[in-house]
C-alpha cells in the first residue's frame, strides 16, 4: 500500500472526527478498526432478530455542535432529537420526578418534595450556566491550564466558584441548594455516571459540570436520542470521512506503532501487513496505546511510569434488553407510551442508595442496589424494534473490573437478574416483558470493544485527570514523546462521552506540524 499521510488507529466517534478534518484538508488518511463496524463504543447493535440497541453509548448531547456544522453533518444522516421530558425518576413510594427542558415545570415537579428546593430551582440553574460559560469555550483547543484558570479567579465570589466545581464532591454541593433527598438525588446522578466513585467523592460536582455541557437542537443544557441509536453517529461520520476522501477498513487490528529514531512511521497490522505513515492517530486509549501499541521501550521512562499510574476504572454493565410491551411503572401505571416512556429514566431513590452502591463497588462487589439508569430507544425511534415492541438499554452502577469473588464470566449473568431484580420493584412487569437479553460486562467491554478495564472514558474524568493533566502531566497538546504520533481519543482533553473533540482538537494539531513533518 502506498504511503499514506494520517493512518489513525480505531474507528471510534473521535477517530471518524480526526479522519473527517484531515481528509478534508486534503491528506491521505486511512483509518484501521479493528471490529467488523466502526463506532467504538458508539454504536447500534442487534441484540435480538429485530431488536437494536445502543450497546454502550446510550444517550446524545455531548457531541459538539460546531463538528456537526463543520462536518454537514445532517447531510449524512445526522436527525438527533431532545428528550422530552427529559428524566423520570420513580420513587419507592410511587411518588415521582418528571423533568422537562422548562424552567417553570421543574420548579412545579420539585415544589410537590419541597418549596424551598422550588425556590432554589433558578439559582441552581444559573450556577450551572455560569460552568459552562467558563469550559465551554476550552473544548475545541488545547486544554488550559491551572494557573490559567487561577487567572480568570479576580473575586472571592469567583474563587468559590472554582472551589466547588473543582474540589467539592456533587453531595456537598447539593446540600448548598437543597434539602429534599429525592431532589438531591435525581440531580446527583449524572456525577457517577461512568465514574467510579460515590457522591460524596471529592470531585463528582466536576462531573456533573461535564455532564452539563450538552446541546441537541440548538437546545442548550439538552439530552437527547437519535434515530438508528447511537450508531448512527459513528455513522454519519463515516460517510462524512469518506465523501471526503478518507479510506477506512474495518476488521483490520494494529498489532503495533512502528517507532523508527524516535518517530512513528507507520503501523503492523495482526496479518503482518505494514502500512507507512507521515502521522499516527491513535483512538485507543494512552495505555492501550502507549504501554500497548508503541511499547515502553520507545518512551521515556519518567512518560511511561506516568501513563501506567492513569486511573483507568470500570463503573457501568450494560444490559440491552428486547421487550414485547413497555414496562409498567407503579408510579405511573400503563404499558401504552406515555411522556415517561419516552426520556431518560433513573432508578436512584436517595444519596445514600448512591452511596451504598459505590460502598460495595469499591469493595469488589457488583452494587447489590444498583444505580440504573436506562432508555427505551423504540418509544422514541421506530427503527429500533419490530412493530409493538421494545428494546431498553440500561446502564447499571456500580460493577468494578475487579472481583473480590469470581470473575465476570462467572457473575455476569447473576448481575443481570440483580438488575432485573431492582428494576422489578419499580415496574412488576418487566420479567413477563422481556423476550430476550443481553449484557456487556465491564471485561467485555475490555475483549470487545478495547476499553482497558471497561473504562468508557479512556481513564477517570475527576479532576485530576483533566484539562492539562489529560493524558498525564506535560503531554496534553494531543501530541506523544514519539515525533509524528498523535492522541486522538477520550483519553485526551476534554475526556469521556460523546463528544468528538478530542478528535477535532488533535486534527488540527496534525495540520499546525504538517508541514513540519513533510519535511522530517
Amino acid at each position: 500500500m502506498a504511503k499514506m499521510d494520517a493512518i489513525i488507529v480505531g474507528g471510534g466517534h473521535n477517530g471518524l472526527v480526526a479522519a473527517a478534518y484531515l481528509a478534508k484538508a486534503g491528506l491521505k488518511v486511512l483509518v484501521l478498526e479493528r471490529r467488523p463496524i466502526v463506532g467504538g463504543a458508539c454504536v447500534t447493535e442487534e441484540i435480538h432478530p429485530g431488536f437494536r440497541a445502543s450497546t454502550l453509548a446510550y444517550t446524545c448531547g455531548l457531541f459538539r455542535p460546531e463538528i456537526k456544522a463543520d462536518l454537514d453533518l445532517v447531510s449524512f444522516g445526522l436527525e438527533e432529537h431532545p428528550y422530552d421530558p427529559s428524566q423520570f425518576l420513580p420513587f419507592p413510594d410511587r411518588r415521582f420526578l418528571l423533568f422537562r427542558n422548562d424552567l417553570a415545570w421543574n420548579e412545579k415537579q420539585i415544589a410537590r418534595f419541597s418549596g424551598k428546593d422550588a425556590n432554589a430551582w433558578a439559582k441552581y440553574v444559573r450556577f450551572w450556566d455560569e460552568f459552562g460559560e467558563l469550559v465551554e469555550p476550552t473544548l475545541l483547543a488545547p486544554p488550559v491550564s491551572l494557573a490559567d484558570l487561577a487567572s480568570l479567579v479576580r473575586t472571592p465570589e469567583a474563587e468559590d466558584f472554582l472551589r466547588r466545581i473543582m474540589l467539592m464532591s456533587i453531595s456537598d454541593l447539593l446540600d448548598d441548594f437543597f434539602e429534599s433527598e429525592e431532589v438531591k438525588a435525581s440531580l446527583a446522578t449524572s456525577a457517577v455516571a461512568g465514574t467510579m466513585a460515590g457522591p460524596r467523592t471529592p470531585g463528582t460536582a466536576f462531573v456533573l459540570g461535564h455532564h452539563t455541557l450538552t446541546e441537541v437542537g440548538g437546545l442548550k443544557g439538552a439530552w437527547g436520542w437519535m434515530r438508528g441509536g447511537m450508531g448512527a453517529i459513528s455513522d454519519a461520520i463515516a460517510r462524512a470521512a469518506r465523501a471526503f476522501g478518507a479510506e477506512i477498513r474495518t476488521t483490520s487490528t494494529v498489532r503495533r506503532i512502528l517507532v523508527r529514531k524516535g518517530r512513528a512511521v507507520g503501523v503492523e497490522l495482526a496479518d503482518g501487513t505494514t502500512v507507512e505513515g507521515t502521522a499516527v492517530l491513535s483512538n485507543a486509549d494512552p495505555k492501550r496505546t502507549l504501554l500497548g501499541l508503541v511499547g515502553e521501550e520507545n518512551l521515556p521512562p519518567e512518560f511511561a511510569r506516568a501513563v501506567a499510574r492513569i486511573r483507568f476504572e470500570s463503573s457501568s454493565f450494560k444490559l440491552n434488553l428486547a421487550l414485547r410491551e413497555l414496562p409498567d411503572f407503579n408510579a405511573i401505571p400503563g404499558t401504552t407510551a406515555q411522556p415517561h416512556h419516552k426520556t431518560i429514566i433513573d432508578i436512584a431513590p436517595s444519596m445514600d442508595y448512591l452511596e451504598r452502591a459505590y460502598d460495595d463497588a469499591k469493595r469488589g462487589r457488583p452494587s447489590r442496589d444498583p444505580f440504573l439508569e436506562f432508555a427505551i430507544e423504540s418509544a422514541n425511534d421506530p427503527t429500533a424494534a419490530p412493530p409493538g415492541m421494545h428494546t431498553l438499554t440500561i446502564s447499571a452502577k456500580f460493577a468494578p473490573f475487579d472481583l473480590a469473588a469470581g470473575t465476570w464470566d462467572t457473575e455476569a449473568d447473576k448481575f443481570a437478574e440483580r438488575i432485573l431484580d431492582v428494576l422489578e420493584l419499580y415496574a412488576p412487569n418487566i420479567r413477563r416483558a422481556t423476550i430476550a437479553m443481553g449484557s456487556r460486562s465491564p471485561l467485555d467491554m475490555e475483549r470487545e470493544y478495547g476499553l482497558t478495564r471497561g473504562d468508557v472514558f479512556h481513564g477517570a474524568i475527576l479532576p485530576y485527570q483533566m484539562f492539562s493533566f489529560r493524558p498525564v502531566p506535560g503531554w496534553s497538546s494531543y501530541r506523544m514523546p514519539v515525533k509524528g504520533l498523535y492522541l486522538c481519543g477520550a483519553g485526551a482533553h476534554p475526556g469521556g462521552g460523546v463528544i468528538g473533540a478530542a478528535g477535532h482538537n488533535a486534527a488540527q494539531a496534525v495540520l499546525e506540524d504538517w508541514q513540519q513533518l513533510k519535511a522530517a
